[in-house]
């Protein structure tokens, strides 16, 4: 059965998509069969996979209203051993659509049911809010991993999250678990990278990744292309990076404070 992991973080700009995508890829190169669940209604990650939303019939949101089955809205990508369910701007409209809808927090947990199987890891790209989009993202998931962007008000914010990922595993999910927290678009020649790394570790300890994702040109171009930045650019520092935390990921720890370079 796969391990299913939500990235969320209500704060938008922070890497989510961009991890999703990549330790997808990272994972897969080590011979793990993963899917992407592109769980915002902006599309990134399936775009950023060179899928073309407007020719996909079905999607995440026709599984969440039950207009189609999960398998029937999962797509192979150009990348070996990676998949997609794809998002569409509809999306946006099925929190108004659920609200009336008894267990509305489970449906994205039972749709995936028949399918996680045939997966080793099932990463969910949460959008940038606590709503029921993200409730339904949390109580699928085993794990949840948070990226951070490296500036000033990164910690604010956080403590929401973490209530909410408590109130989630009380009534809706017991296994539920906080994975780890991942400090991105890190520049080391920054000074107020190293403090907000410092701050970010003396409050979470040992739950910060020891992988760092560093800011990295060519991590921000490949979404342009339709590409992971393992497949763009395998040799930049950002696809190191992102091999690195898969590697972490695969060793269950999150202790730690290198930056990968």
């Amino acid at each position: 059965m796969a391990k299913i992991i939500a990235l969320s973080n209500q704060k938008g700009g922070v890497g989510k998509t961009t991890t999703a995508i990549n330790l997808a890829t990272a994972m897969a190169a080590c011979g793990y069969n993963t899917l992407v669940i592109d769980f915002d209604p902006q599309g990134n990650a399936t775009t950023g996979f060179g899928l073309d939303k407007a020719n996909l019939k079905n999607n995440v949101y026709t599984v969440l209203t039950e207009r189609c089955t999960a398998a029937d809205a999962i797509y192979p990508t150009a990348v070996p051993r990676v998949s997609v369910m794809p998002s569409t701007v509809h999306l946006s409209g099925a929190e108004v659509e659920l609200a009336a809808v008894v267990a509305r927090e489970y449906r994205l947990k039972n749709a995936l049911e028949p399918v996680a199987g045939q997966y080793d890891y099932v990463f969910i790209d949460c959008p940038p809010s606590l709503g029921m989009l993200t409730i339904n993202a949390l109580t699928a998931s085993d794990e949840v991993l948070v990226p951070l962007q490296s500036e000033f008000f990164a910690l604010e914010g956080l403590s929401q999250l973490f209530r909410t990922i408590e109130l989630v595993k009380k009534s809706l999910n017991s296994r539920l678990r906080l994975m780890g927290v991942l400090l991105t678009m890190y520049d080391k020649r920054n000074k107020l990278s190293t403090l907000v790394e410092d701050d970010v570790r003396a409050y979470l300890g040992g739950k910060v990744f020891k992988t760092i994702i560093p800011r990295n040109v060519r991590v921000s171009e490949a979404p342009s292309h339709g590409k992971p930045v393992l497949v763009y650019d395998i040799t930049c520092p950002g696809s190191r990076a992102y091999m690195s935390l898969a590697a972490e990921i695969l060793k269950g720890t999150t202790e730690g404070s290198e930056v990968a370079a």
